[in-house]
């Protein structure tokens, strides 16, 4: 029985399965009167949730009924004839088996690493993630129908990505963008699913603060993996909210360099979902495979705070009359961004950029702490090198494209991608590719932004006066230095703009970089990683060393799920520049396989998050 719905099955002796009808039998072979065990097998086609069992016994005088517990019935991925069977065992590994995972965060040039736990087997995560969909809105209404339409993978994952964020119902997390987070937790201090998950469920489903777009996603692949259905978080740099869906993004400058907010459209840094893998007998075999969901809470579908599913394939050839949210998916992935520069009220420069949006898609490679990149999943690729470690938003190619009649070209290029702590070092190129000699005004303009936001304060800036002769370049070596990017942490970057003006003709150009500025990573090392078994006490070491340019202190957590229980928490004192601090800890292995212990340094006092991550792979004694 699940709810109100059930089935009667008569026990047979026959163990021959079948996956289209639910079935009961006992081995004839193995029969045991007094304690005798009733094998069910279930139809490919079963609706997931906590079903109960009940045997009834008949005679010629009378009939018996004994209730004989309740089981949980999921996906089966296994299972060729299940709508979400995967066929590959390494995939099936990675995306339904694997309880840790990678997030990737930062900027395409600099991709940074965040560690995760999805927590799939830890206590109550597997109970919360089936009340999730007891209190979902569409159960609450008509569960007859909820739980007849738990057999499609379509409608559960509809269910669960509306569930994640609570704008609509009594769901998981609230979204917070504010940069206020005093009433929860910061988003960047969560390192796994698990507690979030029993959060919400102890505090009788009220929304956990806080939650944003790298949480929500994280959070959805450990409710489908849990629910048997393939997940994957995926990355996308670049990513474009068209606000009013003609595909071209807007963004304005001043002639000094300065990212002007003037624009409702936007472009994230970097935007955080998942992919979900099913056939979509909706849509016809083409479209079977991996779908986009994405949980954050940004548009209305059919009523709903949710999106997708929408199918890998359909974004990148752009059926956008499919289901679901195609149309905007794809902008996000696609748009156009249109730069402008503006001067005293009126634009003295345009330029469209048709290669920034989408320019890395990226998940975690199959069985090892890599990014691999799907960007030609979604898209036709346009440039060859997708990760280079610098790049000008407005290339060579596009500059020329534009035919400025005064023929100038400027450059912008990060040395190498920034470390904390350390300056910041790039050029300016500035070609004159006329045959008359020119003068030139550059300006350079260096501000802070959260990368879901536009940037704010400016915290350098520089400019002067170039003279040029014929066809001639000139190169600028500048530096911002750590005292004057020191406000720039957690997960903030820069957006770095030149603007090069024609004195005569005060034409205008412009490159931009936006960039982060990564932090210091944990160093974890295992006594013997070669001979870690399940049960045995093992110790690992953690050590920080300070490249900050002042003394720090802060909070160091170490998790890991299958190898310690909860979490285990230190006090660092604080530690000079250049210093460096170990700290050992023991732990006793529960599950086999490759595990991940991870650890976070929490600075309390420039709010930063140091970490670090070690995969173990746990044997038999």
């Amino acid at each position: 029985m699940l709810g109100r719905l059930y089935v009667v099955m008569p026990v047979t002796f026959s163990i021959k399965n079948s996956n289209s009808k639910w079935r009961a039998y006992m081995d004839p072979e193995d029969l045991n009167h007094q304690h005798p065990s009733i094998f069910i097998s279930s139809p490919a086609s079963a609706s997931i949730g906590h079903y109960s069992f009940q045997l009834y016994v008949f005679t010629q005088d009378s009939q018996k009924r004994c209730p004989l517990g309740r089981f949980i019935l999921l996906c089966n991925p296994w299972c060729c004839e299940d709508t979400v069977y995967i066929p590959f065992e390494e995939q099936r590994e990675e995306y339904i088996q694997n309880d840790s995972g990678l997030l990737f965060m930062g900027t395409a040039q600099n991709p940074v690493s965040r560690p995760w736990s999805f927590d799939q087997y830890e206590a109550g995560v597997l109970e919360s993630c089936l009340s999730l969909l007891q209190v979902s809105p569409l159960h609450q209404n008509n569960k007859r129908t909820d739980y007849l339409n738990r057999n499609n993978p379509v409608y559960i994952s509809r269910v669960v990505s509306a569930m994640i964020n609570c704008e609509d119902d009594r769901g998981v997390l609230k979204g917070n963008w504010s940069g206020n987070y005093k009433q929860g937790v910061h988003p960047s201090m969560w390192t796994g699913s698990g507690d979030i998950l029993r959060q919400w469920a102890q505090a009788g489903y009220s929304p956990v603060e806080y939650g944003q777009c790298w949480v929500f996603a994280a959070v959805m692949c450990t409710v489908m993996r849990v629910l048997g259905i393939p997940c994957r978080v995926v990355t996308n740099f670049n990513s474009a909210h068209d606000t009013n869906k003609n595909l071209v993004i807007e963004e304005y400058y001043s002639e000094k360099g300065e990212k002007l907010n003037h624009s409702r459209d936007s472009i994230w840094n970097f935007h955080v979902w998942v992919e979900c893998w099913m056939a979509r007998h909706d849509l016809g075999s083409e479209m079977h495979g991996w779908q986009v969901l994405d949980p954050t809470p940004q548009e209305r579908s059919e009523g709903v705070f949710c999106c997708g599913p929408a199918p890998v394939k359909a974004i990148k050839d752009r059926r956008t009359d499919l289901f679901y949210d195609i149309p905007f998916v794809y902008a996000e992935v696609n748009a156009d961004v249109n730069t402008i520069i503006v001067s005293q009220g009126r634009v003295v420069s345009n330029s469209i950029d048709t290669e920034r949006v989408g320019r890395l898609v990226c998940t975690k490679a199959i069985g090892c702490p890599r990014l691999q990149n799907i960007t030609g999943d979604y898209k036709l690729i346009k440039s060859a090198n997708l990760t280079s470690s610098s790049s000008s938003t407005i290339s060579e190619i596009s500059t020329l494209k534009k035919g400025s009649s005064k023929g100038m070209l400027i450059l912008l290029n990060l040395d190498k991608a920034p470390v904390s702590g350390e300056p910041i070092d790039f050029t300016v190129k500035v070609i004159n590719k006329q045959s008359a000699a020119k003068v030139m005004r550059v300006y350079v303009n260096a501000q802070t932004k959260e990368y879901h936001n536009s940037p704010s304060d400016t915290i350098w800036e520089t400019q002067g006066i170039m003279q040029l002769e014929p066809m001639e370049v000139k190169v600028l070596s500048l530096q911002i230095l750590p005292a004057q990017y020191m406000g720039v942490t957690g997960d903030d970057l820069i957006n770095l703009a030149a603007v090069l003006e024609d004195m005569d003709s005060q034409e205008c150009i412009l490159a931009s970089e936006e960039f982060n500025i990564a932090s210091p990573d944990l160093l974890i090392q295992t006594a013997d990683e070669n001979s870690i078994v399940i049960y045995k006490e093992q110790t690992a070491k953690v050590t920080f060393t300070n490249t900050f340019s002042e003394p720090v202190s802060g909070i160091l957590t170490v998790i890991g799920a299958g190898l310690i229980q909860g979490k285990v928490v230190f006090r660092m004192s604080p530690l000079r520049p250049g210093g460096r601090v170990e700290q050992c800890i023991t732990f006793v292995p529960r599950k086999l396989g490759t595990k991940m212990l991870q650890a976070s340094l929490i600075l309390t006092n420039i709010n930063s998050t140091v970490r670090g991550f070690k995969m173990v792979s746990v044997n038999r004694a």
